[in-house]
Parts: C-alpha cells; structure tokens; sequence
C-alpha cells in the first residue's frame, strides 16, 4: 500500500482524508494550516483536518511557512512518503518540496481544469450560472492548478443549488476519485494530460460582489448570487437603511410590473410572501435573514417584520 503524506485543512479535505484513512492507506503524516482564534471569545479552533488526525492518531504537522523551512522539509523526507495528496491545503508548495515523493505531489481541485483555476472554483461556477463542474485530480507543478491531468468526472449543477450543497457533493465525488487515482499510481497505469483549452480563474470572493445590484442584474443573475454566496457570506441589500441577507430566492415571471423600478416590493403579504422587482423578471424571496436576526423562511419573517408594497431595496 502506498505511503501517503496528507495535506488539507477545511471539512472538503477531512473527507477525503477519512476516506483514504478506511480504505486502509498508510498515512505517515497529516500536513494543515495553523490554529486560528474565532468568534467572540477568540477561542482556539482546529481545523476539520487536524481534528481527525488528532482522533486517529495520525501524526501531524502545522508548518508556518514551508518554502525556506529546511527542518519541516527534512522531517517530511524522513518519512519517505510515495506520495503527498493536497486537498485544499490552502498554501503555495515550492519545488523543492513537491519533489520529495518518489511517485509525485497530487492534488484534488473541485473543477474541470483548466477552468476555473484558483481558489473558489465551487463558488464562481455557481455564480457564474454553470449547468456543469466536476473535480480534477492532477500532479502539482509550480504553477497554479496547471499540472498534467490524472483523472476528471463531471458532475451536474442542479438550478437551485447552493455553493454549501454542491460542496458536500463533490467532497465525496472528489474523495473517490482521489482513492482511483492512487489504486492506478500505486498500479502503475496512470496516463497523463496535458490540460486542453481555455484557462478562466476562480480568486478568491471579495466581499464587494454580495450587494445585490437590482438595476443592473437579471433576476436569474440575483438568484445566482443568492445561491453562489449561501453559506459563505449571503447576498445582502438595504431596506429603510437596514441590511437584509438574501438566502434563498426564484424567479417568477408576473405581468403587469414591468414599469415598477428595480428593487421595489410589488407584493408583500404573509400568505403569499415578498415579491421585488428585478432589472428583468420577479424575484420572490423564500428565505431571509434581518439586522441582527436569524434567518428564517419568508412568512415566519414577515409575521414579525413590516415590508409594504412599494417599499425599495437599495
């Protein structure tokens, strides 16, 4: 069985990583980022990955930097792994420690390559309005997300999807296939692709893109937005100069508000719920979160907090 040095850090990566733990791989050291402090408290928090390598007794390493760490890098050739498996480790490998496996660096990255290269590939394909994505398990190279394809499988985006569901999706998508992948390495059947066509990049989320913008966007565009930035950081808008996350949204198509300016309420009403006009078309929001409050379906919001018609969102 292979010896495998693990790399990852958010629950995407522990899935792989218990994956590859059942299927009986020999794991001789598990890589992740840093203890962070969160929350009001500022209370230490592990990552999903250290948590279950500490559970298992796998052991562990928590690197600052790697590039110029000689210590961290000769502890890790000590361990003569066969292969190192990165899954959203979320730092930048040197060569000098991506040569260290006899059978190459790997890693899992939750797109069809080469698009969407970067750090949110799950993210801008549900943005983007992507019927399609898929993972990728390909060898790392010193540059970003372009080296030579192991494997690919392509997976359907439903049209109400969130980022959150389509993340646990293809967490087990891409846990499987990392585990085909290193039954061909450990077999010795791997064929390498290049990667064909054209490259797009997928960087990080900059806050700045959650306001909805009603004048300018469709209404398919703001349901994009809704379910592309739910759970992350939500779609938000302002309603009497109070900030209201958007969660859950569709689109209808109703006659008769075609004058009406973009953001404005055209139906609010516990029994039938908050309709608000769009650039294009009729949004009608099924889930919501107020100032301060949590979030909550539609009519329980509205039970409690006044939206009138003709009201604007800005």
């Amino acid at each position: 069985m292979l010896k495998i040095l693990f790399m990852g850090t958010p629950d995407i990566a522990r899935e792989s990583l218990e994956k590859l733990h059942k299927a009986g791989f020999n794991i001789c050291g598990v890589v992740t980022t840093e203890d962070r402090q969160k929350g009001r408290g500022m209370k230490i928090n592990y990552s999903p990955v250290k948590q279950f390598a500490l559970y298992n007794n796998l052991r562990l390493f928590q690197p600052q930097k790697i590039a110029n760490n000689k210590e961290f890098k000769d502890e890790i050739r000590k361990l003569e792994p066969d292969v190192i498996c990165v899954v959203a480790y979320g730092k930048i490998l040197p060569k000098s420690f991506i040569d260290i496996p006899e059978k190459g660096c790997i890693n899992l990255h939750l797109s069809l390559l080469p698009k969407y290269r970067g750090a949110a590939p799950i993210q801008w394909a549900v943005l983007n309005g992507d019927k399609k994505t898929g993972v990728t398990i390909m060898y790392i190279n010193e540059k970003m997300d372009e080296g030579d394809i192991i494997l690919q499988k392509e997976v359907d985006i439903g049209d109400d999807e969130t980022t959150g569901e389509l993340w646990d999706r293809l967490s087990i998508v891409g846990a499987n296939l990392l585990i085909e992948s290193l039954k061909r390495i450990e077999k010795g059947i791997v064929l390498k692709e290049k990667q064909k066509g054209s490259a797009s990049l997928a960087p990080m989320l900059d806050k700045k893109i959650a306001k909805i913008d009603w004048v300018n966007k469709s209404a398919a565009q703001i349901k994009n937005l809704v379910r592309g930035l739910n759970p992350i950081m939500g779609a938000y808008s302002y309603l009497n100069d109070k900030k209201i996350k958007f969660w859950k949204v569709e689109i209808l198509n109703l006659n008769g508000y075609e004058e009406e300016d973009p953001g404005t309420v055209v139906i609010s009403s516990e029994k039938e719920g908050l309709y608000i006009k769009t650039k294009s078309d009729i949004i009608s929001v099924l889930e919501i979160q107020g100032e301060n409050a949590k979030k909550m379906n539609i009519k329980d919001f509205l039970r409690g907090n006044k939206i009138s018609v003709n009201e604007k969102f800005v």
